[in-house]
């Protein structure tokens, strides 16, 4: 055995004690919140399992669903992973605390009629049976690297738990086809809008000859349309329990912030952008603090609307336990206390196993730089809104993860076609003028886009009225103009997140159904 062998051994050792540190703190955060529950003058075993299931829950959506909102910050480096972590863990408990609402609705999203429901311990039995299955789905999902809905998650949790309490007649099957719908929807409009996006900044910025001048006139007009996009977002979505503000009005809330923060920036960027090379990795830094701030607000509005998905069905079983009669109420009052288990557990699974979603999302899929990561933030607003209003089922989760997709099929569609235009200027100069070909890409490559197609437009008029001077043979023109397709996504990530996409439901029903068998068998 030498060295390198002892180094591995060392390595995954480390890798071990590390994970079995994070493993301990997890289950020190669930045991804590079962013993809280129990100092609230209502002990119970119900009670105690549901505040353990409940904080188990909150952890598995900090560890997958947050990489959403961070990992293209990550992954285009506008965020180091720690500040990622620190900055998403804060938001995400403020958001939660702050605006995620006083009563949530104890039946989520309408899945399953509550009126079927048999009695109020079947009712406990089937939120008890949705959250457990709901998070083990998430943490197999974590575990493999796979973002997920977390919504999705619990909605067909609460699928199964209800048909295995009261047949198939409980079902909204009208809402199953709805999610079924927003495994497709959900990606295509945030792969499109993202591209629609990054193709604007090519097209307006980087592909034009003096990137600075163009910088400092589209930049400020860009970080606007963030700042108006996000403050409608956030009234919408993230601010909607506190403050209800119709869709009119968020608009031109958000178009008033959009005009001021365009006035404002202008003149900062356009100072920025006259220090700056004209290269395309100084434009891109003057997106990074957006970047950052798109982080910040994501994570808060996650916060205030997804720690529903951990709380809500601990809140129906608190409040069916501590409230007499049979009759189970279509909402339930958040203590206080569960809704600090939701927050505290978001931030607290982030922390500790949020990094390996992070980077499935922020590197693994495509290479993501400040430009691109902005056009992905961008599709992750812009889409949710625009389908809230046509009345698309989708999942921001899945929005966010297909704009990543969108991003990495508009970088191949570009670079295949830019090696074609290569090959062109190839075939139409003669074999043995390798100077005048350098020459001439040395000066394509540098032209707008403008620019681009006027050369090659002139090259292939020249080369037509010579009568084709180039002296290369059939096989070798042949060979010129070939163009090998690059591939900048990784194919295999397409397969295994569809994949989870598509058995998320069907999993955690599945789970959820066999949950609620042995729960009734063991009737506490």
């Amino acid at each position: 055995m030498d060295l390198h062998d002892y180094s591995e051994i060392s390595k995954a050792a480390e890798r071990g004690r590390n994970d079995f540190v994070r493993l301990g703190l997890a289950l020190l955060f669930i045991v804590g919140a079962v013993i809280y529950s129990t100092t609230l003058g209502h002990i119970s075993l119900p009670m105690m399992v549901a505040a353990g299931i409940g904080a188990y829950m909150a952890m598995n959506i900090g560890a997958n669903d947050v990489a959403n909102n961070v990992g293209p910050a990550v992954g285009s480096k506008a965020l180091t992973m720690g500040g990622a972590l620190v900055i998403a863990a804060v938001c995400e408990a403020a958001g939660a605390l702050i605006a995620g609402g006083e009563v949530v609705s104890t039946i989520r999203s309408g899945i399953i009629d509550p009126s079927l429901i048999p009695d109020k311990a079947a009712f406990i039995w089937i939120m008890m049976s949705a959250l457990l299955a709901a998070a083990l789905w998430l943490n197999v999902a974590t575990l493999v690297g796979a973002p997920v809905s977390t919504t999705h998650s619990i909605v067909g949790a609460l699928l199964g738990a209800g048909v295995m309490a009261a047949g198939f007649g409980i079902a909204n099957w009208g809402k199953v086809v709805q999610i079924a719908a927003s495994w497709v929807i959900s990606p295509v409009m945030g792969g499109i809008v993202a591209a629609g996006f990054l193709y604007f900044i090519k097209r307006t910025i980087t592909y034009q000859s003096d990137m600075r001048a163009a910088a400092a006139r589209i930049v400020p007009v860009l970080i606007g349309l963030m700042v108006g996009v996000f403050a409608a977002y956030l009234m919408l979505k993230g601010l909607s329990k506190l403050w209800k503000v119709g869709f009119v009005e968020a608009l031109l809330g958000g178009a008033g912030l959009g005009v001021v923060s365009y006035l404002v920036l202008k003149p900062v960027i356009a100072r920025r952008a006259a220090r700056s090379e004209n290269t395309k990795q100084a434009i891109n830094a003057l997106f990074t603090w957006p970047l950052i701030m798109s982080a910040a607000l994501l994570s808060f509005a996650h916060g205030s609307n997804d720690v529903a998905n951990a709380i809500g069905p601990l809140a129906a079983i608190v409040d069916a336990l501590q409230t007499s009669g049979s009759e189970i109420g279509a909402s339930a009052g958040i203590p206080l206390w569960v809704m600090l288990v939701g927050a505290l557990g978001i931030s607290v699974g982030l922390a500790l196993f949020g990094p390996k979603v992070i980077r499935t999302v922020g590197n693994e899929i495509t290479e993501l730089d400040q430009m691109r990561a902005y056009s992905i933030a961008m599709s992750a607003t812009v889409t949710v809104i625009l389908a809230s209003q046509l009345g698309l089922p989708v999942s921001s989760t899945h929005i966010a993860v297909g704009g990543v997709f969108g991003i990495g099929f508009l970088r191949e569609h570009l670079k295949n076609r830019y090696a074609i235009m290569i090959a062109q200027i190839k075939a139409h100069h003669p074999e043995d003028d390798q100077p005048a070909i350098d020459a001439f890409i040395t000066s394509f490559t540098a032209a707008s886009i403008e620019q681009k197609g006027q050369m090659l437009k002139d090259l292939k008029q020249r080369m037509k009225s010579l009568q084709d001077p180039a002296h290369f043979s059939k096989r070798e023109r042949k060979e010129l103009r070939q163009v090998y397709k690059t591939e900048l996504v990784k194919r295999s990530l397409i397969k295994r997140i569809a994949a989870a996409w598509v058995i998320t439901v069907p999993a955690s029903a599945l789970m959820s159904a066999a949950i609620y068998l042995v729960l009734q068998q063991l009737g506490f």
